[in-house]
């Protein structure tokens, strides 16, 4: 594995005289924040060796180099997902590949279900911990010693200064953001009602397909987080109603500027 990361690096390095020192992940229906992006230099995904391609229609599978917020990132247009088949070494191997490259944080955003009943449709949660209900784990396997150690700590997996950052930022914008845990299911079938209330029950706020595996390989390399979730529907009596991949990605792109807004501010600031 560490060899197929070094291999990927070095191809990259080729073709872009770029160091990045932030990481960005963008999730369904949030690929918006590329516009942002003063973009130098960009990749496909199929063209970089080692590096999965993305079958999910609303991810662009491409990695943009630029500067946003006055920084020199790198950004994932399109992320993978355990549910695509891939493994969760294949899924989170991007984000090797960012730490190599030189970033020192990381991050991410996608769209969920909420299931806290104070939530709206369209509410913008910033995470503050996680529940990996996953049938797996990145870390299984072999430990890469040079990235990490064997049992990472995971006692604070979103960082706690940038989470008090951005919601500073977002009470000067006015743009009314929650916090709370993020559960991560397999996909691709949306939750039942069942499985909406088992996630409420189990201590989750919203519930997705992703983030988590980046997460848990970003912490290995000791790289701290940033997480913001869409809630794009709901799971909660009374309020679970059918609900469509386009459904999904509207509600996105309708709540994204906000997103975008406090991302590229935080950048800026950090």
């Amino acid at each position: 594995m560490l060899k197929k990361i070094i291999e990927t690096v070095e191809y990259i390095q080729e073709k872009v005289t770029y160091q990045p020192v932030i990481g960005i992940v963008l999730g369904t229906g949030l690929g918006g924040l590329a516009k942002e992006i003063d973009v130098k230099f960009t990749l496909n995904y199929a063209d970089i060796p080692n590096f999965p391609v993305s079958t999910v229609e609303s991810h662009s599978g491409k990695l943009l180099f630029g500067e946003l917020g006055g920084k020199k990132v790198v950004a994932m247009q399109g992320r993978f997902h355990y549910y695509e088949g891939y493994s969760m070494q294949e899924v989170t191997f991007p984000i090797r590949v960012m730490k190599l490259l030189g970033i020192k944080k990381l991050f991410l955003s996608n769209a969920s279900g909420g299931v806290n009943p104070d939530f709206e449709i369209g509410e913008i949660m910033i995470l503050n911990d996680h529940l990996n209900l996953l049938p797996s784990n990145p870390l299984i396997g072999p430990n890469i010693d040079e990235l990490g150690n064997r049992f990472p700590d995971m006692s604070a997996p979103y960082d706690k200064k940038m989470i008090q950052m951005a919601k500073d930022i977002a009470k000067e914008m006015d743009i009314k953001v929650s916090e709370g845990v993020y559960a991560a299911l397999t996909g691709p079938t949306l939750e039942t009602p069942a499985e909406y209330k088992y996630v409420r029950i189990v201590g989750a706020d919203a519930v997705g397909m992703s983030t988590i595996p980046e997460v848990i390989v970003a912490r290995h390399m000791d790289i701290p987080c940033f997480a913001i979730s869409i809630i794009t529907d709901l799971g909660v009596p009374g309020k679970i109603k059918e609900v469509t991949v386009e459904d999904v990605i509207a509600v996105a792109n309708k709540q994204e500027p906000k997103m975008t807004a406090i991302m590229k501010e935080l950048i800026s600031r950090i």
